[in-house]
């Protein structure tokens, strides 16, 4: 069974920074596997933040946190971290944790394509 579990998130003010963690068990992942982050904020539609390949080669963002957001992954801990700096309130929301196999490019940044999900956790900004 596979299990992706987040930590790391918090209240925090506009400017200052967080780092979530999302820990992978329970499957092996390929190299052309992904695994990412998405939000979720009240009366918004899920949007994709970030993502790495399993290999670590490639990494892709939204374009509204490029610069202030970097992802990692440490394939020995099967874990990926969300670095994040120069939070703003638009920022609050809840991040979900998610992985596939085999993802293709032209699908990396849709939700739909990754079977595999963490329960979230929340991230809030004050201004």
């Amino acid at each position: 069974q596979v299990h992706l579990v987040e930590s790391g998130g918090g209240l925090v003010q506009a400017g200052g920074s967080l780092r979530l963690s999302c820990a992978a068990s329970g499957r092996t992942y390929s190299n052309s596997g992904a695994m990412g982050w998405f939000r979720e904020a009240p009366g918004k539609e899920r949007e994709f933040v970030a993502v790495i390949r399993w290999n670590g080669a490639r990494t892709y963002y939204a374009d509204s946190v490029k610069g202030r957001f970097t992802i990692s992954l440490d394939k020995t801990k099967n874990t990926v971290h969300l670095q994040m700096n120069s939070l703003k309130p638009e920022d609050s929301a809840v991040y979900y944790c998610a992985a596939e196999n085999g993802i293709i490019l032209s699908r990396i940044w849709t939700g739909d394509a990754y079977s595999d999900w963490g329960q979230g956790t929340q991230v809030t900004v004050s201004s």
